[in-house]
């Protein structure tokens, strides 16, 4: 009788192990799991505490303008030919 008490007791220790073990690899497993989602609405900058950078309208208008400008003389090279 004392051996399958003492087997039993084994077996719960072995049980409790195991299951120790098992909290271990799902903590290790959520770790990782977080490292590789992005939930897009924090870029690199701000994960880095960098400020983002702030565009004036001006400076908006200006960039559009040369824009057009690019097309115009890119379109206008093309009907020439």
């Amino acid at each position: 009788m004392m051996n399958l008490a003492k087997a039993v007791l084994q077996l719960k220790n072995e049980r409790e192990k195991a299951r120790r073990k098992l909290e271990q690899l799902d903590s290790a497993l959520s770790a990782l799991a977080g490292l590789g989602e992005s939930s897009g609405k924090v870029g690199r900058a701000q994960t880095l505490g960098m400020k983002p950078r702030v565009m004036s309208a001006a400076a908006r208008k200006r960039i559009a303008a040369a824009q057009r400008a690019r097309w115009a003389k890119w379109k206008a090279a093309r009907r020439s030919k």
